[in-house]
């Protein structure tokens, strides 16, 4: 008889999720995705209702590792919130189930692990493809994932500036006081990119705010939001002359604006680098689309149960 499920809230996610334990983990996981191995992932694209009234979105991400028995899907909800808004921009919910019985064996926070994996999967992006002389990180955009992204990048890599621009001051003094560091506001976006190794777009934008005349060649750019078709965060030029990455291909050409809409060439995904069936073009200037996949989530929420199930022993 299956056991009831557990709750993890988010509180224990934060306990339990590390990026030391998880950054391993998610690049194995995206290696298995790109390598087309149907016994490996079982991912379609994520599958999105509109809710129209709320000016938002519910997406539905499911995924089966049949090799791991890892069966999980995540519940996300997502809106197009109006500047200065109070309303959460996502909710999350992630659900682990057993593949053999069907039961659910746990139902946890999703913010804490679509911030955390998300981040994550950048971080990956950056090893693989800045240049290693990388001394130059600007951030654009200074809410949840923005704070994420700073974590995990300045835990992995040594830079010697960090920049962040926002649309407000109150964002950007927020964000200043929320981080360990130091960072150099910028009321441009312009000037906190020039020159700039690496950039990082986490914001709400829908139209371009990131120009390809402003990047510094051989920059690596992680775009992290415009999860639309119709959204945008970079133009046409830098979509172009950019070499272009992204977590899943399909995914990419099915949601992301900045794709679609640009007509840019998709070289690779993040697991083929991985995998060493595409190469890392670090002295070119490179983009990242990431679009966040339920392998992600899938892997982050075994991680954080077998966490639980070890301390839940203990006690």
């Amino acid at each position: 008889m299956a056991e009831p499920p557990v709750v993890i809230w988010k509180h224990e996610v934060e306990r339990w999720l590390r990026y030391k334990e998880l950054i391993p983990r998610l690049e194995e996981a995206l290696g298995k995705f790109s390598s087309r191995d149907s016994a490996e992932v079982i991912q379609p694209v994520r599958t999105t209702l509109v809710l129209q009234k709320h000016n938002g979105f519910m997406g539905l991400m499911p995924t089966y590792m049949e090799k791991d028995a890892v069966l999980c899907t995540k519940f996300v909800c997502f809106y197009k919130r109006e500047d200065g808004s109070t309303l959460p921009s996502t909710q999350a919910t992630v659900v682990l189930l057993d593949p053999e019985y069907g039961n659910v064996k746990a139902v946890m926070d999703g913010d804490i692990i679509t911030r955390m994996r998300t981040a994550a999967a950048s971080a990956i992006s950056a090893r693989l493809l800045m240049r290693p002389d990388a001394e130059v990180l600007t951030i654009l955009g200074t809410g949840n994932q923005a704070l994420s992204h700073y974590d995990v990048f300045t835990e992995m890599f040594s830079f010697k500036e960090v920049r962040v621009w926002s649309r407000t001051t109150e964002g950007v003094e927020r964000f200043r006081h929320s981080v360990s560091g130091p960072v150099m506001p910028y009321v441009s976006v312009e000037e906190a990119v020039r020159g700039a190794d690496v950039i990082v777009t986490v914001t709400r934008c829908t139209e371009p705010v990131l120009f390809g005349q402003w990047v510094k060649p051989g920059a690596h750019v992680a775009a992290v939001g415009a999860c639309r078709p119709d959204w945008r965060e970079l133009d046409d030029v830098l979509m172009k002359e950019a070499v272009v990455y992204t977590d899943s291909r399909e995914g990419a050409m099915t949601e992301s604006g900045d794709v679609i809409l640009s007509g840019a060439d998709i070289f690779a995904e993040l697991g083929e680098v991985i995998n060493g069936t595409k190469p890392a073009y670090r002295e070119k200037t490179t983009v990242f689309k990431s679009l966040g996949m339920g392998v992600e989530d899938a892997v982050s929420a075994k991680l954080i149960f077998d966490q639980w199930k070890v301390n839940a022993n203990k006690s």
